[in-house]
């Protein structure tokens, strides 16, 4: 693995409910939320949920889409089909994400073994999708 300066910064995802949204990645995904009550304040235009200490997911509204005119063609993306965003993680943190999936019967796939990603071949993953029908992929290395 070579060291690389690029880094993700972060994933806007099209959401119907911010707030719902961010409240099903807070307790279904484990992720924290952020600027939840400036949103529902007004004072933000969208929350967030942090991925780690350098990413995070956006969750914009879909109304908000029709601003998105900085490149033509950007008021169109709002469900633009992104096949799946994928989560690599330490195998605890991998086997509680399944748990609380399906402790809020958040249906998801089963068990793909050494499917390969950005460090090789992982050990085991699945699919699930959150409630806006985004797909997602859990994974673990080790």
């Amino acid at each position: 693995m070579t060291d690389n300066p690029t880094r993700l910064d972060h994933v806007v995802l099209w959401v119907r409910d911010p707030v719902a949204s961010a409240d099903f990645y807070e307790k279904a995904v484990g992720l924290e939320p952020l600027r939840v009550t400036e949103f529902a304040a007004g004072k933000a235009s969208f929350p967030s949920v942090r991925l780690n200490d350098e990413t995070i997911f956006d969750l914009a509204p879909l109304p908000m889409a029709a601003n998105m005119d900085m490149v033509p063609g950007g008021a169109d993306s709002a469900g633009h089909p992104v096949n799946h965003v994928c989560l690599s993680l330490q195998a605890d943190d991998f086997d509680a994400l399944r748990a609380r999936l399906e402790e809020r019967a958040v249906p998801v796939s089963g068990f793909s073994y050494d499917s390969y990603g950005a460090r090789g071949k992982a050990k085991r993953s699945f699919y699930f999708r959150d409630p806006d029908g985004n797909v997602f992929e859990a994974r673990h290395y080790e």
